[in-house]
Parts: structure tokens; sequence; C-alpha cells
């Protein structure tokens, strides 16, 4: 079954005096991706400025813009109406741990192996994990990560924050959708099967009637390579579904950041951010 989402996605910064340039990056387009159909999509920014759009080396769509106006508030709105597909389960795929471990395969998927910014592999705690969950199928293994990563970190908004790598994570035993994905990553990475970062958003009713406007939520999983990338959410455990809708990939939060940049200016803006989803059919 499909779903068609509307999403709203506003962010807000509001600074104490006049900003004097501001250069900015923001990722919050949905991709176009199978499974998933971006019907219509567009971006205003306030102040109004020529907005720049490419495809970064992780295939992520960016909308580059300068304000080079004098501003003490700056808005980024991004407006999608997007159709979304039901959930693939991890199928057997009958891949061996010996492909997996390939020099081909290591080759190819080299950046989705190895520690990245957030997620680092040689954690010990980590390495004793992977040697442990790697036992039987690789399939198998995926699933057992989820597991084990739900064992170790509860669920605690303001515990952590976007710049906690994965073992300050497991250092608190706390933690969000975010920090939940770079854990399990770092140890699916150190079992041998490519891991990479997914974000987007997530309708949080499963049963949402159409029409039905609700505060949504920026979301994080992952996707595991299996032959095919395959979606993981290490959070919930529950299937990637049509409640998700996939922004941005990359190694870890990093490479996702829903908008960065820089600015001339005073320091420690105010940020607000607000997301609202419906589901229009």
């Amino acid at each position: 079954m499909t779903w068609r989402l509307s999403v709203e996605h506003v962010t807000t910064y509001s600074y104490s005096g006049d900003v004097l340039a501001s250069y900015n990056e923001a990722r919050i387009t949905p991709t176009r991706d199978q499974g998933q159909f971006v019907l219509d999509h567009r971006v205003h920014v306030t102040p109004h400025v020529p907005i720049f759009q490419y495809v970064d080396y992780w295939g992520t769509e960016v909308c580059s813009f300068d304000v080079t106006a004098p501003h003490r508030r700056l808005v980024i709105t991004g407006r999608s109406l997007v159709e979304t597909a039901s959930a693939h389960p991890i199928p057997d795929s009958g891949l061996a741990w010996d492909t997996l471990r390939a020099e081909s395969t290591r080759d190819a998927f080299y950046e989705f192996l190895t520690s990245s910014a957030f997620v680092r592999c040689d954690d010990a705690r980590v390495v004793r994990a992977a040697a442990e969950l790697a036992a039987g199928d690789p399939t198998v293994a995926v699933r057992r990560v989820g597991e084990w990563t739900r064992e170790q970190l509860t669920y605690e908004p303001g515990a952590t924050d976007v710049s906690t790598t994965a073992s300050g994570a497991l250092d608190l035993g706390r933690g969000v959708c975010q920090d939940f994905v770079h854990v399990a990553i770092a140890v699916l990475r150190t079992c041998g099967i490519p891991a990479r970062y997914a974000s987007g958003y997530l309708h949080p009713d499963e049963d949402a009637g159409i029409g039905d406007s609700v505060t949504g939520q920026s979301h994080a999983w992952l996707e595991a390579w299996l032959g095919w990338w395959y979606p993981v959410d290490p959070t919930s455990g529950a299937p990637v579904d049509a409640r998700h809708v996939l922004v941005a990939r990359g190694r870890d939060y990093g490479d996702v950041t829903p908008l960065k940049g820089v600015f001339h200016g005073p320091p420690d803006p105010s940020v607000d951010v607000r997301v609202a989803i419906e589901r229009v059919a």
C-alpha cells in the first residue's frame, strides 16, 4: 500500500543583531528513488535569494544559497508532496560472508565499511559485539545488531545532541534515532556488512487518516547491503515503510545535516524547527 504525504519543514534562525552575510546548504529535498515518487517540492528562503541546486557525492540533492544583505532573521521552508511505498522486509538473500569479505566487495563499499566522523569501528564494545553477532547468516546478523542496539540504548530525547558520536552514546546508554543509527552502523561495519546512514521524515501515526495534519519529526534509519541495500530502523525495530520519507544518505549524520553554513554576525542564534506532515491520500 502507498501513502501520499505532504511535508512542510520550516527552520527559523533569529539573531541578536545584524548578520552581514551567510552561506548555506539545505538537504531537505526528498529523494527520487525506487519506491518513492516526488510529485512536488519547493524551497523558499526569507530574505528572498536565488537558490542553486546540485547533487552531492552521496546522491543527495542540495539547495545552496547565499544571503549577502544584512538580516536578523533567516527562514528556510521546504514543502514536498511525496508518494511512498510499503515496507520491504529483509529477505533471506542467501548472501555469504565470503562474498561480503571479498576484496571486490570491500573495494566497492569501502566508505561504508570503515570508521567515519561519528562512527568508530575500533571501539572495544563495538568489536566485541560484532564478534558475537556476526555468527550465522548475514541477514540474521543485521536483525541481531538492531536488537543489540536497542538493548544498549534507551530512547531519551535531550540526552545527546547532534555532535554525539556512537561511542559517546554507548557511554551514556541513552540517545535518539541518530545515536541508535550510529551505534548500529558501527557494529555492522565491524561485522563486515556495508552500512550507510539514511535520514528524512517519519509520520508518527501508522493509522493516520486522510487530511489530518500532525507534528511530524525528522528521523534517521540505516541501509545495510546484503546484495542490495535494505532499510532498517534500529530505533524502533519496526519496518521502514510508507510512513518514512527518504531525504538523504551518507556515511553518518555529518553527510546529511539538513541545514549547515557559516555566517558573519552575532554568535548563538536561536533556532526553531517545525515539521508538519499530512497524509493526503
